[in-house]
């Protein structure tokens, strides 16, 4: 199995767009983004994604919330999430570990690397063949 669908939720359109080419132009994936938690818990209804990128700090449902609720959703419990956040002392990483997130992607990203740091976080989460 490999990734190729990802939903993106970051409230900030400029990182988004850089994202956007991070993700697709340069690393082939497939990608909705949202600018809210509000946004993603709607389009989760459309498609479940391989893996969730969620920006940690946003107004009204922040990453760590919108996470809780996407897991409650049927489906979602164990679709891997990765933040991505300036936020990202040890104890911060630990804490967004804590609540389920299989790493921590801190900003600003390198747009030429974003697409094969996502991957390999993806892959090892992923449960050993056999």
């Amino acid at each position: 199995m490999t990734l190729s669908y990802v939903v993106h939720v970051e409230d900030d359109p400029d990182i988004r767009a850089i994202a956007e080419l991070a993700l697709v132009t340069v690393g082939g994936l497939e990608i909705t983004q949202c600018a809210s938690g509000v946004e993603c818990l709607a389009a989760i209804e459309e498609r479940i994604p391989d893996l969730l990128l969620l920006d940690v700090m946003m107004p009204d449902l922040d990453g760590p919330e919108t996470l809780r609720r996407l897991r409650d959703l049927p489906g979602m419990s164990d679709i891997p999430a990765v933040f991505m956040t300036a936020k990202a002392q040890p104890e911060e990483i630990s804490g967004y570990q804590a609540l389920g997130a299989i790493g921590v992607i801190p900003k600003p990203f390198d747009p030429l690397t974003l697409a094969d740091q996502v991957r390999q976080l993806w892959q090892q989460a992923q449960p050993p063949a056999g």
